[in-house]
């Protein structure tokens, strides 16, 4: 069965929100938007102006946890402070979630993780509007929704312990145990698919949506990000966090931009786009998708 995968080529706060009514799924409650606040020195991360309005709309609060890798993103105090520089606390609440700390979500089904870690304040939220940035990654080889899910949600200690695909779960050990790339991005799966089964389990909806602007080969958490190497695509939305990576993916293999082929060889070249069939098998999602246009 086709998952649907909603499209609009217009990046706009009014073209955010209506892909996000397209979904026919209402967020209520408390709403946790995690979105990538964006490694200071970074440039590429969802503007506040773009995406202010849908937060506004949801009454949603910022998610975040803090990062493996030292940098200004590390601690709590820190991170608020990069949040602040780049507009995001002018118009939600932001919350780190891990600054007061974490807990184990188990892994069901897979080969690298037991469990994943993830930040202590994921409890109190009643729904996630998983918000994801489309763009290269200098380790994922790209990231979108399955990335923002995985290292996104985890903890400092989660985060490496995905990256160590369950070595250890202490930064500071953390280059000294890195693994097989292809572990690496068979954990990011897995521990994407625990936070869906942990928010399944209670009925509480995740939405998935994709901004496809600013395609850089790095990452918004790396203090030094490129600048675009090929035009914005759109933005892309689904209740199927595979199908709507998978869609991404499509669309910078489908692209005659010249600088596509970029974006190709940095995601081939960190093994990327192994994520979606693993992330398929482990029963996350589907790659078999419909794609409805807005426009």
């Amino acid at each position: 069965m086709k998952s649907k995968v909603y499209f609009t080529k217009e990046i706009t706060p009014e073209s955010l929100i209506k892909i996000y009514e397209a979904l026919g799924v209402e967020l209520k409650g408390k709403v946790g938007v995690k979105v990538s606040t964006g490694e200071r020195g970074s440039k590429g991360y969802l503007k506040p102006e773009l995406i202010g309005p849908l937060v506004k709309k949801l009454n949603g609060t910022i998610i975040e946890c803090n990062t493996a890798y030292d940098g200004a993103r590390n601690t709590a105090e820190d991170h608020l402070k990069v949040a602040e520089e780049h507009g995001f606390t002018s118009y939600a609440d932001v919350d780190i979630m891990d600054a007061n700390g974490e807990f184990k979500i188990p892994v069901k089904k897979g080969k690298h993780l037991e469990y994943d870690i993830v930040g202590e304040n994921l409890k109190n939220y009643d729904c996630m509007l998983n918000l994801a940035h489309g763009k290269g990654h200098q380790m994922g080889g790209f990231g979108a929704n399955l990335k923002n899910q995985s290292i996104g949600v985890a903890s400092r200690n989660g985060k490496t312990y995905i990256h160590t695909a369950g070595k250890t779960d202490n930064p500071d050990l953390l280059w000294n145990n890195l693994p097989e790339q292809i572990d690496f991005i068979e954990s990011m799966a897995e521990s994407a698919t625990a936070v869906a089964d942990y928010f399944k389990e209670q009925n509480k909806p995740i939405l998935y949506i994709t901004v496809m602007n600013a395609l850089s080969l790095e990452c918004d958490c790396d203090a030094h990000q490129g600048d675009p190497v090929m035009a914005d695509l759109g933005i892309v939305a689904s209740l199927d966090p595979v199908a709507n990576d998978q869609a991404f993916i499509d669309m910078i293999w489908n692209s005659t931009d010249p600088g596509a082929k970029k974006l190709q060889e940095r995601i081939d070249g960190q093994l990327g786009r192994e994520i979606l069939p693993y992330a398929e098998s482990l029963g996350l999602g589907t790659r078999n998708y419909e794609l409805i246009e807005l426009d």
